[in-house]
Formats: structure tokens, sequence, C-alpha cells
């Protein structure tokens, strides 16, 4: 067989997305192939940049072609294009918006926001957070840029705000645009107008995930948010023991009723055990064990991951620098972070591709 084009692309047809299960060829994910003499190159585009699989993908392509045409010399660049569902009349520039929500105050859901969205941020993909939590907002003392004030810009005839950018994601939050001495005492319908104004008033540019860093419990920015907005879906943050998995399970139950019917992108277990800095590898699971992933298996939604409880996380919130931002890459909470974000982008790749395929077979 002469290696050729469309030879490769036989060869590569054998070679399946493992999330997506259909080959990379039928999925549109090999780009730009040349071939000349035993020399071939080709990109691959991947869903996320976050993939976990990226390298798996790579060598299934070469071996693929090395299996036909063993001779060949195979260059292969490792692209990505995050994929969206969200209807392109609202926000055209944001490809995904996740929710992050908890059902109980405490378990730690802003410090898994901040974290989770410079892991996603490190990985090249284009973040922004939404601090949602009105009443409490704490992204900017977590991302240290708390005596930040966002600027105003007029674009096309409308001022728009600019959000704050720190560690390669942008932010907006009400701690931007009052004293953080002060109280916000408003009732819910001035909160939902605040969170409304936080997605249409503000210049985001082009994003491939903005996470919507949600109050507690299930309130009117909850609701306002599900009949607003198309969500690709909500992540559930809950610790192990077994009142905060309650309060865990009915948030959960809230997304699911059938006037809000948000997809349940996956549950994190946040302080799923103890870790003292001079034993990483010892752990004390003081708030009980398995808690979240009992959850996710009983609604039968994917567990996303867990992440220890650790002083480090704590310190680094306090002075403004996630801890996923200091680059110490051998540490398990670098680990456990880096996991949470390809875990999610996993799934909402997965979810985008199911919905696109069910758009076709309606069509």
């Amino acid at each position: 067989m002469a290696m050729n084009r469309d030879s490769i692309l036989q060869a590569l047809s054998q070679v399946q997305e493992p999330d997506l299960k259909k080959d990379l060829v039928s999925l549109n994910m090999i780009r730009d192939l040349e071939v000349n003499g035993n020399k071939v190159s080709f990109k691959v585009i991947l869903t996320t940049p976050a993939c976990p699989l990226k390298e798996k993908i790579r060598q299934d392509c070469e071996e693929a072609i090395l299996n036909v045409f063993p001779q060949a010399q195979i260059i292969i660049d490792m692209q990505a294009e995050v994929t969206s569902v969200l209807k392109a009349n609202f926000l055209p520039n944001i490809k995904n918006i996740v929710a992050i929500a908890s059902g109980k105050g405490g378990v730690g859901k802003s410090t898994v926001t901040a974290n989770l969205a410079v892991a996603l941020a490190q990985t090249g993909a284009k973040v922004g957070v939404i601090d949602a939590d009105i009443f409490g907002p704490s992204m900017p003392v977590m991302f240290g840029v708390e005596y930040e004030k966002p600027m105003l810009q007029e674009i096309e005839g409308k001022q728009y705000i600019l959000p704050v950018e720190q560690y390669g994601v942008k932010l907006i939050s009400m701690g931007f645009l009052s004293p953080a001495e002060s109280a916000v005492v408003w009732r819910g319908p001035m909160a939902s107008k605040a969170l409304l104004q936080f997605l249409n008033d503000v210049h985001w540019g082009e994003l491939d995930y903005l996470l919507l860093d949600l109050p507690p419990g299930t309130s009117d920015i909850h609701l306002t948010m599900a009949q607003a907005m198309p969500l690709t879906g909500v992540v559930i943050v809950t610790t192990p023991q077994k009142v905060a998995l309650a309060d865990a399970q009915k948030g959960l139950m809230m997304f699911r009723q059938g006037t809000i019917n948000i997809p349940i992108l996956g549950i994190v277990e946040n302080m799923a055990y103890f870790t003292p800095a001079e034993l990483p590898q010892n752990k004390y699971y003081i708030f009980g064990r398995d808690g979240g992933k009992v959850l996710a298996e009983r609604y039968n939604v994917p567990f996303l991951g867990e992440i220890p409880l650790v002083q480090g996380i704590r310190e680094a919130g306090d002075i403004g620098r996630p801890i996923i931002a200091q680059g110490e890459e051998e540490t398990p909470t670098y680990q456990a972070f880096k996991a949470l974000a390809e875990n999610l982008a996993r799934q909402i790749a997965i979810r985008n591709a199911q919905i696109a395929a069910q758009n076709v077979a309606v069509s």
C-alpha cells in the first residue's frame, strides 16, 4: 500500500477518541494532514486543552500509522478547540457556563472554584469567574485583588465593565464594587439583577469556560441563573460528613427538578482527608470517608475528584494566591486540583458531544 493522504487517514480511522467512542477521522479531529515521502505531519484537535488522555491519543495515532507504515516519520501537533452547544445568540463568545454550587456554606466551594479556574487556565483554556455570592464575595481576596477596581470601556456604543485579570483568569465580583467593610443588604430580586449585569454588562471577550461561584443553599440567585442563562451544567461541592452530604443532596435535587433541569457534571469531595505537610503520604479521614463518592454513585453522576484538607490551601487563599498557582507540581494538592480540572473538562466535552449527536439525530 502506498503511503499517501488517503492511506494515512485510513490508518487513523482506527484510532478512537476514548471518551466519545468514535474515531478521530469521523470526529474531524485530524487536520492539516501532509504526506511528503516518509514524513507525515498533522494536527490532532482535542475537545479541551485540559484533556487528560492527550498522550494516549498521540501514542495511538503513532501506533496506528507505524503498524501499516513502519518507515513513517511522524510529527503530531496536539491542539485544542473547546466545544460548545450553548445558544449562539446568548453571549456568543462564551463556550461553556458552569455553576459551582453547594447545599451549605463552609464546604470550601469558593476555594475549589478559585483553584479550578486557575488549573483550567494553566492548560491554556480561556477562563472567567463570576463571584455570584453577592452577599459574601470572596474571590477578590482569594485572588489577591481585593483593592482592584474594574475599569469601564465603551464598546460599540455601550458602556461595559472590564473584568479584573489575575493568574490568567478574568474575574468580576461585588467585592470590587462595594467597600470591603460594608454589608450588601439587598432583597433577592436586587441580587439576581446584579448577577445578570455581571453576565451582560461585563466585556468577557472569548472564554472557553465561565465559572459561576454560587452562594450556598437554594435561593433566588439559583433560580435566576437557571432561568436566564443556558448552563452547560453544575458541579456540586461537598465534604464527606453526613450533614454536608444531606445538604448537597438537596442542592443536587434542586437542579434536577423539571422546571430547572440542569445537568450535573459531577461531584467534588472537598476536605476528603487530612494530610500533614511533614507526612504527605499519610491520610486521616477526620470528616468521614467516601461520602462524595457514595453520593455520586447513588445519583449516577460523575465523581470528579477529592481534595485533601491541607493547611497550605487555606494559607494560599488568605494571601491571595491559590495553591495551584504556586507551581508545586509534585504536591498531592497540586495533582488533586489538576486532576479535577481535567475531569471537569472531560465531562463537559462528553456532554457537548452527546447533545450535538442528539441535535443531528433530531434534524
